[in-house]
């Protein structure tokens, strides 16, 4: 996007202007600049949730689609997502400090016998970029393991991801599991990886199957915001 983004005077910028620098940076994967732009806008007065908000979340989102259509690919995205987390570090205590809640809470991690994390990596990338608390819980995720960061982080949704053929199945034995045990519908459940599809989503009793990390990062909210208004409506 941004040419010779080191030429520019960032605190010269008006407010619409470094917002838009921001996008640029975070697109750039610009790390330093994204720290430099968000500090200058606390000095603004600026609040740390709008920042967020306006600059951060809406930067990612940009990336997002441009990895989506096939415009970006996973290491600018790893980038990007490395220079929100600039960004991220000023403002996570700000934001704690004055009672800002995230869109939501993601528990996400690979299925037992899988070892493979650069996907999940990039979903919990790109679901921080949107708003998300993310809990990692990591590789090789066994039922008990997935319980267990269910029970002590009580997020709004469980995320699952497999890339082998033959851990795909796992992902139907943690849903039957907490079918069994009444919790199912406490939670929204995805899943994802390369060899899986929509079909096989539906199959195992997912909520959605999302196709790459964009996805994900898109109907993460939209699937939180359709449940909490059907809990209003209740």
């Amino acid at each position: 996007m941004t040419e010779n983004s080191d030429e520019v005077v960032l605190s010269e910028l008006s407010d619409d202007e470094l917002i838009e620098q921001v996008h640029d940076d975070l697109y750039d994967g610009l790390q330093d600049e994204v720290a430099e732009s968000t500090n200058i806008l606390l000095s603004r007065n600026w609040s740390a949730d709008k920042i967020l908000n306006d600059a951060l979340v809406e930067g990612m989102r940009i990336v997002g689609i441009d990895f989506r259509d096939g415009i970006l690919f996973v290491p600018e995205v790893l980038l990007s997502a490395n220079a929100m987390k600039g960004g991220m570090a000023i403002l996570q205590p700000l934001l704690a400090e004055s009672g800002i809640e995230p869109i939501g809470k993601i528990v996400i991690g690979t299925v037992k016998g899988d070892i493979h994390d650069i996907g999940k990596n990039l979903v919990a990338m790109m679901m921080e970029g949107a708003g998300f608390e993310v809990i990692d819980i990591g590789i090789n995720q066994s039922v008990e393991d997935y319980f267990a960061a269910l029970e002590k982080h009580k997020p709004d949704i469980l995320g699952m991801s497999a890339l082998l053929t033959t851990t795909m199945p796992y992902m139907k034995i943690v849903i039957d599991e907490m079918i069994a045990t009444g919790i199912r519908d406490d939670y929204i459940v995805l899943v994802g990886g390369a060899p899986l599809n929509a079909e096989f989503g539906e199959a195992v009793g997912a909520d959605g199957y999302c196709r790459d990390a964009a996805q994900a990062a898109e109907m993460g909210p939209q699937l939180i915001r359709e449940r909490r208004e059907v809990a209003n409506c209740a």
